[in-house]
């Protein structure tokens, strides 16, 4: 393979390999060079659909309408894309269809497919939108305090400033920006947390399926540089 590429720039020729295709990606996380849609308002190419409960298939828990995804909250599960991703900034829109529950984003996860897998979650619990929730011993330091503890399977570490979420029905914004090993939350605008000295900079994107029914649309990935842009 090495001889045929080098035989092909000697002749001018330039070699596009898929791996670099959408972004940089060493190590083999992606970290994007433009805007990169991880939603195309269809189906869930790019994803993976993960549930544990036998006898349950994923696809009766998560559906795209009209360029929205809808999942019904239960089984707990998540969907996750099948490129891990590092340095960008996440764009994440979501709504309760009626009683607000539980979800999350999980950022820079990885091991095995299960409920749930090691992250560091962007909360959506209803009202809590903007804490950090620690999972399978990852860790952050907000504030000058190191919010890691290897003995506990989730910690939570509660967001700055009083809820700033719509009310049910209406659409929410979440911005993440994950910059090496800090990541700062913004819910509709405000900054809500931040967090340096993570222990995972790089992983897989996940929306949970954890209590009731939610709505996602409007999900990319851009760099950080672009985010005031």
């Amino acid at each position: 393979m090495k001889g045929i590429i080098c035989r092909l720039v000697g002749l001018g020729v330039l070699v596009v390999l898929p791996a670099a295709l959408g972004g940089c990606q060493g190590g083999g996380a992606i970290m994007p060079d433009e805007k990169v849609d991880l939603f195309n308002g269809r189906d869930f190419t790019g994803w993976k659909l993960h549930v544990d409960e036998q006898g349950v298939e994923a696809k009766d828990v998560w559906s795209v309408n009209n360029g929205v995804i809808n999942c019904k909250g239960v089984p707990n599960g998540y969907m996750r894309t099948q490129g891990r991703y590092k340095n960008y900034v996440l764009h994440v829109e979501w709504r309760w269809v009626g009683e607000p529950t539980n979800s999350g984003v999980l950022l820079h996860s990885s091991g095995r497919d299960k409920v749930w897998p090691r992250a560091i979650e962007a909360q959506l619990k209803a009202g809590n939108a903007g804490d950090f929730v620690l999972i399978e011993g990852t860790g952050i330091t907000v504030d000058g305090k190191d919010w890691r503890n290897v003995k506990e399977q989730y910690v939570g570490v509660p967001k700055k400033e009083a809820s700033s979420e719509k009310p049910s029905g209406q659409w929410n914004a979440y911005d993440i920006i994950c910059k090496r090993d800090e990541i700062a939350l913004y819910v509709n605008g405000e900054l809500q947390n931040k967090g340096t000295r993570a222990t995972e900079t790089s992983g897989w994107i996940c929306l949970q399926s954890e209590g009731s029914e939610i709505e996602f649309r409007n999900i990319y990935v851009k760099p950080i540089d672009l985010y005031f842009q």
